[in-house]
This record gives structure tokens, C-alpha cells and sequence, in this order.
């Protein structure tokens, strides 16, 4: 019962965090965190290299002392002089253990190092592929928030009627359209253009009549058949004639006589 008790609390309060919780905003924490792992890892690599290199520096001071030493050994032995090659001795003896201890740290922190190095590297690569996943489902999260904002746009243009109301407005501009168009089409059908036509027909005859009649009272010219005034392209034309036999005030004949004499 007690184990119920506690399994229905903390489903209620698990329910409640998940709630609350912004996977974003998560990864946007997580992406900081990893960034900010690598100063803590560069100062214990740091920390790593520097023991490494106390170590060395301690080997080569021993190993230096060890030639010394030696070097006096031998200096005392040729100067017959065992004692103070004894006590040197004792102190090589020490300088050389203290050597093999430094040599074999030495090799320990050499390894640790490199395994230090190994392990930022993966650490490093690790974190870039984090933060590639990351960043790209932040930014297919952005890409599905947009196409939902898109789809709760179109499904507000069906519920709230604008597809309705876009297609109403669409329908009566055409139907004014083509009522307007129907009327210009019943005026044009009203008027008796044909009779029009006539009418600005006769009068133009009228008006070349008139002017065919002014030409010949001036003595200029005549009229061309009707036939010829009705071609196309020959409105207007006049075409002078040669002048015809007649006979002067003195009895003189002009014309077919006058060629003759």
C-alpha cells in the first residue's frame, strides 16, 4: 500500500516537472555546460603537464648528480684516496635510487598525460557531435513551429469564414463585371448604328457633290462618275480633262482646226 502511495506521487510530481520542462531551453543548458567543461579540463591537463615536467626537471638533476659523483669517485681512487671515495660513493648509491624513483614517476605521469590529451580529445569530439545533434532538432523544432503556426493560419481561414467570405467578394466582382459588360452590350444593340452610318455616308456624298459643284463654276475640273467616287481609295480624286474644240470671240477655232493649219 505504501509503495502505491509513493508510486502515485511520484507520478503525480514527474507529470508536473515533464510539464514544465522546455526541451530547448534544456539543450540551450546543455550546450553550456559541455562549453564550459573545457576550462576545468584544460587546468587538469595543466595540472598533468606541469607534474610531468617537476618530474623531469628531478630526473635530469639526479642523473647529472649521478655523473658527478662518479667523476669524483674515480678522481678519489686515482688519488689513492678511498676514504673520500667511500663517502662519495654512499652519496651515489642514494642520488642513483633516487633517480630510478624519479624515472619510473616519471613514466607515470608521461602516460598520464598522454591519456589526459586522449581523453579531451574524445571529450571534445563528443561535445561537437552534442552540439550538432542539438542545434539541429532546436532548429527542426523552429521549422515545425512555423509550419504549425502556418496550419493553425489555414485553419483559420476555413473556421473563421475567410475562405467563405474571399470567395463571396470574388463571386460578386465578377458578377458586377459581366453586368456592366451586358449593359454596354444592350446601349451598343440600342443604337441604330446602321442608320448612323448611312446618315455620315450621305452627308459626306452631300459634301463632295457641293465642292465637284465649286470646281466647276471656278473652271477647273469635274466631277468623276459615280462609279469612280464609290471605288475605295478614289474619294476625293478629281482628274483634270483636256480642253475641248472651241472657237474663240474672233472666229478662230482652237483645237482639231488650229493642229490642221
Amino acid at each position: 500500500m505504501f509503495q502505491r502511495f509513493i508510486r502515485a506521487i511520484r507520478s503525480m510530481f514527474g507529470g508536473m516537472v515533464s510539464s514544465m520542462e522546455d526541451p530547448k531551453l534544456i539543450l540551450e543548458q546543455n550546450i553550456r555546460e559541455l562549453n564550459d567543461q573545457i576550462p576545468q579540463m584544460n587546468e587538469n591537463i595543466a595540472t598533468v603537464k606541469a607534474n610531468m615536467m617537476m618530474l623531469q626537471k628531478e630526473a635530469d638533476r639526479y642523473e647529472k648528480s649521478v655523473k658527478e659523483l662518479t667523476n669524483k669517485i674515480k678522481s678519489a681512487i686515482n688519488a689513492d684516496r678511498d676514504d673520500i671515495a667511500e663517502g662519495y660513493a654512499m652519496q651515489l648509491e642514494k642520488h642513483k635510487q633516487n633517480l630510478e624513483q624519479s624515472r619510473e614517476q616519471l613514466k607515470f605521469a608521461e602516460q598520464a598525460y598522454e591519456k589526459a590529451l586522449k581523453v579531451k580529445q574524445a571529450f571534445m569530439r563528443e561535445k561537437d557531435r552534442k552540439i550538432k545533434e542539438a542545434r539541429e532538432a532546436m532548429r527542426a523544432s523552429e521549422r515545425a513551429e512555423w509550419q504549425a503556426k502556418v496550419a493553425d493560419t489555414l485553419e483559420q481561414f476555413e473556421m473563421g469564414g475567410i475562405d467563405q467570405t474571399h470567395d463571396e467578394m470574388v463571386n460578386r466582382l465578377n458578377e458586377n463585371t459581366a453586368k456592366n459588360e451586358a449593359r454596354m452590350e444592350l446601349a451598343l444593340d440600342s443604337v441604330d448604328t446602321k442608320t448612323m452610318e448611312i446618315e455620315a455616308n450621305a452627308e459626306k456624298m452631300r459634301a463632295q457633290e457641293l465642292i465637284s459643284q465649286f470646281k466647276r463654276e471656278m473652271g477647273k475640273s469635274e466631277s468623276l462618275p459615280e462609279s469612280d467616287t464609290d471605288a475605295p481609295g478614289k474619294e476625293g480624286r478629281v482628274e483634270i480633262d483636256k480642253p475641248s474644240e472651241s472657237a474663240d470671240k474672233s472666229g478662230k477655232t482652237i483645237g482639231k482646226d488650229r493642229t490642221k493649219s
